[in-house]
């Protein structure tokens, strides 16, 4: 079997991305418009010096950012680590990153051998804006109560139906899904909402998010979490949530394949804030 620690032969490449999401029109390559994918793609294949074709951890929407997105491809190529890191680096636009790269087994697959995905869904709560932040948080002027939007995250725990937080677009099979966890927290002036599961459905977040501020705004008590998961009926269930605010923030794998867990620029912003999801 291939070494899985020597990146500079030939054979399978995982990769952590991170990127701010705002100039493209999501992960998903699109023939109108840039995507993530098709910019790591050139990115790539310029260093590889052959046609290289990548698959995600998870898709995400127009807009939504990444702290840690997961990639694999498949190269003939030959390049040491850090000519993969800084020489793709160099051909990627400025909005888009490779933290790591990786060489794996034959057999993993980003998305497949995925225990878990972790969003964050990070809201700016003060009453003035943040030139800084603009695009990367959403902005809430009115005070949230953080306590009454836990008490409503509790009742999607678990395993349900989450018909009522998919959207009109979702494509997936069913709509069962099992959320290991879901943690609304607060920083001072940053609340974070980080939902934890093994798959998630089109604008599941972000719709969930949606509920949550209800809630934190007292325009609805917690138990409307429990009912509109109930309902079935996505009609029943508030606005989704902008997209700046969503970042994929962690896939978390089996410790065999050895990926790093490596982050930057919020960590850093956001000081005793963790980044780390339990």
């Amino acid at each position: 079997m291939r070494r899985t620690t020597d990146v500079s032969r030939p054979g399978r490449v995982a990769v952590g991305v991170e990127y701010e999401g705002g100039a493209y029109s999501g992960w998903q390559q699109q023939r109108t418009a840039n995507s993530i994918a098709a910019t790591l793609e050139r990115a790539l294949s310029s260093i590889a010096d052959e046609p290289v074709e990548v698959i995600c951890a998870g898709r995400t929407d127009a807009g939504v950012h990444a702290r840690e997105q997961v990639a694999h491809f498949d190269t003939h190529a030959t390049r040491s680590r850090i000519a993969w890191l800084l020489g793709t680096n160099t051909e990627l636009p400025a909005d888009v990153s490779l933290r790591w790269v990786h060489a794996v087994p034959d057999h993993f697959h980003a998305r497949y051998s995925a225990l878990s995905r972790t969003y964050r869904y990070l809201i700016l709560n003060q009453a003035a804006r943040s030139a800084l932040l603009a695009g990367r948080a959403l902005l809430v002027h009115q005070p949230l109560d953080v306590e009454a939007m836990q008490a409503g995250a509790q009742w999607l725990v678990g395993e349900h139906d989450f018909s009522a937080f998919r959207s009109s677009e979702c494509q997936s099979h069913s709509p069962i899904r099992l959320l290991q966890s879901l943690r609304v927290r607060r920083n001072g002036p940053w609340v974070a909402i980080d939902v934890t599961g093994n798959a998630f459905l089109h604008h599941m977040v972000r719709n969930i998010a949606g509920l949550l501020l209800l809630i934190g705004q007292g325009r609805s008590p917690p138990e409307r979490a429990r009912e509109q998961l109930e309902s079935r009926q996505r009609s029943t269930g508030a606005a989704t949530a902008a997209a700046h605010g969503l970042y994929l923030w962690h896939v978390q794998y089996p410790p065999q394949f050895g990926l790093p867990t490596d982050s930057a620029m919020i960590d850093a912003a956001i000081p005793g804030w963790p980044s780390a999801v339990p």
